[in-house]
Formats: C-alpha cells, sequence, structure tokens
C-alpha cells in the first residue's frame, strides 16, 4: 500500500547497518523501490560509508550487536559530532531493554523498531521521518539562502555609504587644489605603519583595515571651511588660520550627521582622527590640548602621515620638498613635536612609504 506521493530520485540514501546478510535483504526489499540503499555488515563499514556519503544519507537503519563496531557504540560517535541532528538514526534490533532503549533516544535516535519487521510499518515511520529531516533542511537552507541575501544587501549598502564618504573626501581634496591621490596615501601610509611596525601592536588585520578606512576622512570638515581661507596661496593670518582649524571640530560633527556611518565599526576611529589629527605630543597641538599618550595611536599615526604627504606633494602655498628634506624637517621638530616612538617606526618604514609616490 503507497502511503505518500512518489518520491524523486534525489530523495536520497539509506545505509542499512546490520551483520546479518538476510536482515538487510529484507530491508533493503522495503525501500529499494523509494530510495538509493548502502549496505554495511558493521559500525565501523557504516562509519566510513558516513563519512565519505554523509551529504547522500538520508537515514541509518541500524543493529545493535554487531563485530569490530556495535550499533550503541556508533551512535555514540555520532551523538558526539551533532551528526544526529543532521540524519535520522533508526534501530532496528531485537535487543530491546529498558536501559538500551533510554540510551538510545538520549543519543538522538528518531525510533526504535524492533525484529522481525513489519514491512509497512516500517516503511512508513521510516518514510515520514526522512521527509520531515529533507523539509526541516529545505527550510534552513532557504533561510540560509535568505540570510545571506540580507547580509550581502547589507554590505552593498554599507559599501555604497562607505564610497559616498570616500567619494566627499576626495571631492574635498579636489576643492582644496589637491589630486584625490591624497586620501590614497593616507590610507596607505597608515596601512603601512600600524601593518609593519610596533605601533599596531595589538591590532587585528580587521582593524588596521578599518584605522586605514577612517584615515582617509581626516580631512572632511574642510567642507565649512571658505574657499578664500582654504585655497589661499600665501600664509594665512592669525584670524584666518583660528577658521582653519575649526575644521577638525567641524570633521567630528559631519561625521557624526551620518547615521549609516556611525553604525559602521571604523566611525570611532574616523571621529577620532578628524578631530585629534593635528594634536601635538607636548600639547600644543589643537582643537582639545591633548598631549603625549592622551592622543590616540591611529590619530598620531595619521598625524605624521599628513605631514609628511603635505611636504613631499605640492600644494598651492608651496613647491614640494624632496623626502630628504621633509624627513630633516620632520625630525628637527619644524613641523611640530612627535612622539619618539612614533617617529622612529615612521623612519623605519619611511623608504617603503616612498615607493607609494614612484608609483603615480
Amino acid at each position: 500500500m503507497e502511503y505518500y506521493g512518489k518520491i524523486s530520485g534525489d530523495a536520497g540514501t539509506i545505509l542499512i547497518v546490520d551483520d546479518s546478510e538476510i536482515n538487510r535483504a529484507v530491508l533493503q526489499n522495503i525501500f529499494v523501490s523509494l530510495y538509493q540503499i548502502e549496505e554495511a555488515a558493521d559500525g565501523k563499514e557504516a562509519l566510513d560509508k558516513l563519512l565519505q556519503q554523509r551529504e547522500k544519507i538520508c537515514a541509518v537503519l541500524l543493529d545493535i550487536i554487531m563485530p569490530v563496531m556495535g550499533g550503541m557504540e556508533l551512535l555514540r560517535k555520532m551523538h558526539a559530532w551533532g551528526w544526529t541532528e543532521q540524519i535520522p538514526f533508526f534501530l532496528i534490533t531485537s535487543e530491546s531493554t529498558d536501559s538500551t532503549l533510554r540510551e538510545a533516544y538520549a543519543l538522538g535516535a528518531m525510533d526504535v523498531i524492533t525484529k522481525p519487521v513489519v514491512p509497512y510499518i516500517v516503511e512508513r515511520r521510516i518514510r515520514s521521518v526522512i521527509e520531515l529531516f529533507q523539509a526541516r533542511k529545505c527550510l534552513g537552507n532557504q533561510v540560509q539562502a535568505q540570510q545571506t541575501e540580507i547580509f550581502q544587501q547589507a554590505q552593498q549598502i554599507m559599501q555604497l555609504n562607505l564610497g559616498m564618504v570616500e567619494t566627499l573626501s576626495t571631492a574635498i581634496e579636489f576643492r582644496n587644489g589637491e589630486s584625490g591621490d591624497h586620501v590614497r596615501r593616507i590610507h596607505d601610509i597608515t596601512k603601512q605603519m600600524l601593518t609593519h611596525t610596533n605601533l599596531g601592536a595589538g591590532l587585528s588585520a580587521e582593524t588596521i583595515e578599518h584605522i586605514s578606512l577612517a584615515a582617509i576622512m581626516h580631512d572632511v570638515g574642510k567642507i565649512a571651511i571658505p574657499d578664500a581661507i582654504l585655497n589661499k596661496p600665501g600664509k594665512l593670518t592669525p584670524e584666518e588660520y583660528e577658521v582653519m582649524k575649526t575644521h577638525t571640530v567641524q570633521g567630528g560633527i559631519l561625521l557624526e550627521r551620518i547615521p549609516q556611518m556611525k553604525e559602521h565599526i571604523a566611525f570611532q576611529y574616523a571621529y577620532d582622527i578628524a578631530r585629534h589629527h593635528h594634536e601635538r605630543w607636548d600639547g600644543r597641538g589643537y582643537p582639545d590640548g591633548l598631549k603625549g599618550d592622551e592622543i590616540s595611536i591611529w590619530a598620531q599615526v595619521v598625524s605624521i602621515a599628513d605631514v609628511y604627504d603635505a611636504l613631499v606633494s605640492e600644494r598651492v602655498y608651496k613647491k614640494a620638498f624632496s623626502s630628504q628634506e621633509a624627513l630633516r624637517m620632520i625630525q628637527n621638530g619644524e613641523c611640530g613635536a612627535f612622539n619618539p616612538d612614533l617617529l622612529r617606526s615612521f623612519l623605519l618604514v619611511e623608504p617603503q612609504i616612498r615607493k607609494i609616490y614612484k608609483k603615480e
């Protein structure tokens, strides 16, 4: 008698494990028209087949008393590996003591069927469970696919938001008479210093990537600075310089007003860098007059990267200095005071940093 609709050809494989060839033949006869059949004469042989064909096997029909490895030993191993949650295991045995039944169910067996078996009962009980597992797996795959799609969409949205911020940073550089290469170089120098010196000790590669991304936003506050000051070819007056200095505070304010940016882990670094990349080791920087280790290491790294790039690049108010002259000026304190460890680390990787400019 048929209790279900026709099973498709990819319904799966039933693994029959019994040391009796006759018992295996009886069970095979019940299911051969519905599923592919694999056989094993003991638990060890069954384990080998499970390891080789795990994705194909939709159910395991397991005797208890067998040589080499018994059914309960195999079931214990499957339970320890978590496989009984993924594949239904059925004990088909004449051994049905209360202790055996209790342990079998505790180990995740779906059912215990006593011998001799009644074919139509065995078929219905086992087939219904197989279909339940397959339906659950299908639903799980659909949920996983939906979660993956949602995650990918979220990543695309985040990348779009970050791309907009990067575009904004680059646009500000163009407004400042610079090429967009400045923000890329600051990113690369920051990553180089945190990756290849002790400055990045304790920071994961992911964190360094977030900090390097945040570094490109160090000057976003310049959007609030008037063109007459931002692009003035000569020296700024004291009043104009005070206005220019506000780009640090304005950068933090701007970043706080981008909701999507605040949700990204790079925000904490971006805000700190935008506000504090002009602080100085001796406390004579701005806007908060931080000194020494009050300044985060990432803000310090972006600070020296920004100074170096400004020196070796042509600006509206100056010609480019050579890398040797830039290093001399930085070491002599002509560009402000820097953390001695930061300075040593910068000098260590400067030859590699110099190669960034040769590629342009």
